[in-house]
C-alpha cells in the first residue's frame, strides 16, 4: 500500500486525488507492490527490499545516496495477522520529502498524520516530518514500557501474596506473562537504539542546511528522551528478571514442600516395613511364628514404630 500526505498549515492531509505523486511531503510504503515501488523509485528514490533492510552492516543501515539520506532502524509492530514483530523500517529523506518503506506496521505510523500538527517540530519540510514522526515514535515506546510498568505490577503483586497450594498453574502463568514483557522491552530498547542512531546520524549529516539551527533543540529534546526511556527500560528489566527469580523461587518452595511431605510418609512408613520384611522371611525356625497373638504383637509393633517416628519428627520440627 502506498500512503502519501501534503503540509497543511502545521499538519498534514492524504495527497488530493488527482495532485501528482511529486507533490507530496511524505510517501508511506506498507508492504508495497511492485507498481507502487515504481511510482517512487520515478521520483528518483532508490527502494530498498526487505532482504536490504534486514542486512545489519552499518553501510546498509545509514548512508547517502544521490543527496538523500537513506536511515533504517527496527521497531516494534504487527504483521497483518496481528502478531508483534519487531521489523526494520527505512526513513529517506531530502530537501523536498520523506519516503519511508516498511513491511509491518509500527501504530506511530497510523497515529501520526492526525496528529502531525500537535507536534513540536512542525510539518513545513520534510526533515521536521521526520522529527515529528520519530518524536511520535519514541512517545509509543514510552507508552509500551508504561504497559509493561503496569503488568508488571500486577504480576509482582500476584507472585508475592501467591500461598495456596493451587497456585503453581498462576505462577507458571505469570513466568509466562513475564517473559512475554521481557521480549516486548527487548523490542522498545531496540527501537529506542535505533532512534538514536538515526537521530545522531541525521542531525551530523544536516548541519549546513539552512533550518539546521533551529532543529537543533527538537534532536536534543528528543534524544533525551530516548536517553531517560533506556534508563526507564534498564529498571525494567531488572524488575522482570526480579520478579522472575521470585517466581522460580515459589515454585522451588512448593516443590519442597511436596518433597518433605512425601520424604514424611517415606519416613512413616519406614519401620512398619522393616518389621512386615522380618516377620516375612521364609525361614524355618523363627521366634514368635507359633503365638497366637503373634500377628496382633507384629501390627502393634507397626502402629508403635510409626507413631514413635511421627513423635521424634514433631518434637525435631521437621514436620
Amino acid at each position: 500500500m502506498l500512503y502519501s500526505y501534503i503540509s497543511h498549515g502545521t499538519g498534514l492531509l492524504p495527497l488530493p486525488e488527482g495532485r501528482p505523486l511529486a507533490d507530496a511531503i511524505w510517501i508511506d510504503l506498507y508492504r508495497p507492490l511492485d507498481a507502487q515501488v515504481r511510482a517512487v523509485s520515478d521520483l528518483g528514490y532508490e527502494i530498498p527490499t526487505l532482504a536490504d533492510m534486514e542486512e545489519i552492516e552499518i553501510s546498509n543501515r545509514l548512508y547517502i545516496e544521490g543527496g538523500r539520506l537513506y536511515m533504517t532502524g527496527v521497531l516494534p509492530g504487527q504483521l497483518p495477522d496481528a502478531t508483534p514483530v519487531a521489523m526494520p523500517v527505512t526513513f529517506i529523506v531530502d530537501d523536498q520529502r520523506l519516503v519511508t518503506v516498511r513491511h509491518h506496521a509500527p501504530r506511530p505510523f497510523e497515529t501520526f498524520p492526525a496528529r502531525a500538527e500537535r507536534s513540536s517540530s512542525g510539518c513545513a519540510s520534510a526533515e521536521r516530518v521526520l522529527l515529528g514522526l520519530i518524536e511520535e515514535i519514541v512517545g509509543r515506546l514510552a507508552d509500551i514500557s508504561e504497559g509493561v510498568t503496569k503488568v508488571l505490577d500486577k504480576t509482582t503483586s500476584q507472585v508475592l501474596t501467591m500461598n495456596s497450594a493451587k497456585a503453581a498453574g498462576r505462577l507458571q502463568a505469570a513466568l509466562v506473562t513475564l517473559g512475554q514483557q521481557a521480549e516486548l522491552m527487548s523490542r522498545v530498547r531496540m527501537g529506542l537504539l535505533s532512534m538514536d542512531r538515526i537521530l545522531v546520524y541525521h542531525a551530523s549529516n544536516t548541519a549546513h542546511r539552512p533550518d539546521s539551527t533551529r532543529m537543533r533543540p527538537l534532536h536534543s529534546a528528543i534524544q533525551r528522551d530516548i536517553q531517560a526511556l533506556e534508563v526507564h527500560a534498564d529498571f525494567l528489566g531488572s524488575r522482570i528478571g526480579m520478579v522472575m527469580d521470585a517466581a522460580m523461587g515459589m515454585i522451588g518452595l512448593m516443590q519442597n514442600d511436596r518433597v518433605r511431605i512425601l520424604s514424611v510418609v517415606t519416613a512413616l512408613f519406614l519401620p512398619p516395613t522393616l518389621i512386615a520384611s522380618v516377620y516375612g522371611m521364609n525361614f524355618t525356625h523363627m521366634s514368635q511364628l507359633e503365638l497366637e497373638w503373634g500377628f496382633p504383637m507384629a501390627l502393634g509393633m507397626m502402629v508403635a514404630s510409626a507413631v514413635i517416628t511421627f513423635l521424634v519428627l514433631k518434637w525435631r520440627n521437621w514436620l
